[in-house]
């Protein structure tokens, strides 16, 4: 009787499948007839991945988890609407400087009016570049938190700066005192109920008014009026300082309303 062929010896493999059938076959000997790849999706936790012919299993991508989106990809921040906002923040101190030479120059007796057309000249490009930004902003979809928070800081920014050069230069007219107190004040006065309302209500409903913007339109109007150095600038003034004081009243009232919307405000609450 002849004996039985023993078979070679077994090789370690390098399979990355440890105990696949083919990482047997490779070792040099075959699995039992009956055996299988262990499973490695127990039932619930997913699905077995697809085997190829060869008995190679196939990479297969993972299921999202159930109540989990993709984090939507975001813009890049420094879109070309910021850019153009954050030179309008960088042409303040420009027109402050051309601004205070060209009183110095009034004081002196001497004026430079190269001076005074050099700081109106940086005051329109910083005002034409506030509606510039927000036009690519809309048209382009390059809206951003960024551009949220530079905005505001920028427009306020050169509207007050503006504000209190032409109060406290020697230019030929200028703003009276109480001017910038008053729209400072309107200001400060509609940050702090920003504030309150999001304290108490949870939430803040940002809506400009008519009369805000028609005061901001007479403040730009007073200043172009004063650089210009058109006469009378009085009533121009006055309109400008009626228009801010009204809006104030109006951004308090509107204030009062969602306190009392949100259920505080009410004395019988």
């Amino acid at each position: 009787m002849c004996a039985a062929a023993t078979p070679p010896p077994c090789r370690r493999s390098k399979s990355p499948w440890p105990g696949s059938p083919s990482s047997s076959r490779r070792a040099g000997h075959c699995p039992p007839a009956n055996s299988r790849p262990p499973d490695r999706h127990p039932r619930g936790r997913g699905t077995p991945a697809a085997t190829h012919a060869s008995g190679v299993p196939q990479v297969q991508a993972l299921p999202v988890l159930a109540g989990r989106r993709p984090t939507p990809q975001t813009a890049h921040p420094m879109t070309t609407a910021n850019k153009i906002t954050i030179t309008r923040i960088l042409l303040i101190p420009v027109f402050v400087m051309f601004a205070v030479y060209y009183g110095e120059s009034v004081r002196a007796g001497h004026p430079q009016e190269s001076l005074r057309a050099a700081a109106i000249a940086v005051f329109l490009a910083a005002a034409l570049s506030d509606g510039i930004d927000g036009f690519l902003a809309r048209r382009f979809n390059q809206r951003s938190r960024l551009g949220e928070i530079l905005d505001p800081i920028a427009d306020k920014g050169l509207l007050i700066t503006t504000i209190l050069t032409l109060t406290f230069t020697d230019w030929k007219y200028t703003f009276p005192a109480w001017f910038p107190v008053l729209v400072i004040g309107r200001d400060l006065v509609i940050l702090t109920g920003a504030a309150v309302l999001q304290f108490v209500n949870g939430h803040l409903e940002v809506r400009p008014s008519l009369l805000g913007k028609a005061a901001t339109a007479l403040q730009m109007s007073a200043i172009a009026w004063i650089m210009f150095q058109l006469p009378n600038p009085f009533w121009v003034v006055a309109a400008a300082g009626a228009a801010t004081l009204l809006s104030g009243f109006g951004y308090v009232a509107d204030a009062i309303r969602q306190l009392h919307i949100g259920g505080h405000g009410n004395p019988r609450t």
